[in-house]
């Protein structure tokens, strides 16, 4: 795409993130058919489903970059959308129609422990740098490997907790003691259209938007870095910005969807799982470049990766404390989150 004009690069871009917006509604509708006719559950639904499907985006910008070299993009994008789509959050508190913070609003209490799984994949992504390029199995780097292991060990505590006697009773007091309940969907939101259709229907319908999603992925690297070299911009800036922004429109269209029709958990289960999903793919650029792709994470992707684990743990907290009201139309843990976020760039402009 080096060869076309300006112009041409941007019209491309943008046709890409509106493909990855509109495949982001149907699955969001799917993945709530699929979630109840499969007995997913509505947090680990997020986690399983929208999470790989929504970072279907960054799988075809990791594979590009990584098979082109451009590790520096790659690696950037992957650290630098976990505070981007951490951020998705603060916008669906801003429009879930509540006078109550996100945070207070989901009835499941799996969103910390995805959490959590976040913030020790991200801290382990971030210690992978540190060790010497002579420990590697292979072309993989130790930690690349030990993440998906985690993740792994993650969804199989995720799913324990569903059978847990000791979980459900802590999920009960918690619902007893909330501030406000669960909000029922709000009126005016169109029903699911897919709520009637056949399963097999369904998965089809789930699978065509994946694929969407994932070609879209394709064109969004593939233009954007084009862009990038024309305007003379840092692949690691890019990566972490405008790409981010862009690949995190998934997470948007199927969070703000998810909220409206009153599952906060499938909204938040998308969010965190879709960057758990995220940190393992530094195993497969390990692969395709043929090398340890965290040997090449240098100091502002390592400040963004930072940033992602300080914001994920703002609203970690923020689901255990359960603030009971926003202030000027976002809860304290928004506000928190954009003041670290407004942060985050400013060191990382003084980085560059």
């Amino acid at each position: 795409m080096e060869s076309l004009s300006t112009s041409v690069l941007i019209a491309i871009f943008i046709v890409g993130a509106a493909a990855t917006w509109i495949a982001g509604v149907f699955l969001s509708d799917t993945t709530d058919v699929v979630d109840d006719r499969f007995g997913l559950g509505e947090a680990l639904g997020g986690l399983i489903l929208l999470g790989i499907a929504g970072t279907l985006p960054e799988i075809a910008i990791t594979v590009s970059a990584a098979l082109a070299g451009h590790l520096g993009l790659a690696t950037g994008n992957l650290l630098g959308g976990i505070a981007m789509q951490t951020l998705v959050l603060v916008l669906l508190d801003a429009t879930s129609r509540s006078e109550t913070p996100l945070t207070s609003l989901s009835l499941v209490l799996e969103p910390i422990i995805e959490a959590i799984f976040v913030i020790i994949l991200v801290t382990m992504a971030l210690l992978g740098p540190l060790l010497p390029t002579s420990v590697a199995i292979g072309p993989v780097s130790p930690i690349s490997l030990l993440i998906v292991i985690t993740w792994l060990f993650g969804l199989l505590v995720l799913n324990g907790l569903r059978s847990s006697e000791r979980w459900t009773a802590v999920s009960a007091q918690v619902d007893a003691q909330m501030v406000a309940p669960s909000p029922g969907p709000v009126e005016g939101v169109r029903p699911n259209r897919f709520k009637g259709a056949q399963t097999p229907t369904v998965l089809l319908v789930f699978g065509a938007a994946s694929l969407v999603t994932l070609v879209s992925g394709v064109i969004l690297e593939q233009s954007g870095n084009a862009l990038a070299n024309e305007w003379g911009i840092n692949g690691v800036i890019f990566g972490a910005t405008v790409l981010a922004v862009v690949t995190a429109l998934p997470e948007i269209s199927t969070g703000i969807r998810a909220v409206r029709l009153g599952q906060v958990g499938l909204a938040m289960g998308d969010i965190f799982g879709g960057n758990q999903v995220q940190m393992t793919l530094f195993l497969v650029a390990d692969l395709l470049a043929g090398k340890p792709v965290l040997q090449s994470v240098n100091a502002s992707s390592s400040w963004l990766g930072g940033i992602g684990v300080v914001v994920t743990g703002l609203f970690a907290g923020g689901l255990v404390l359960r603030p009971p009201k926003k202030f000027v139309g976002v809860g304290p843990d928004s506000w928190l989150v954009m003041l670290m976020y407004v942060i985050g760039l400013a060191g990382l402009l003084k980085i560059n």
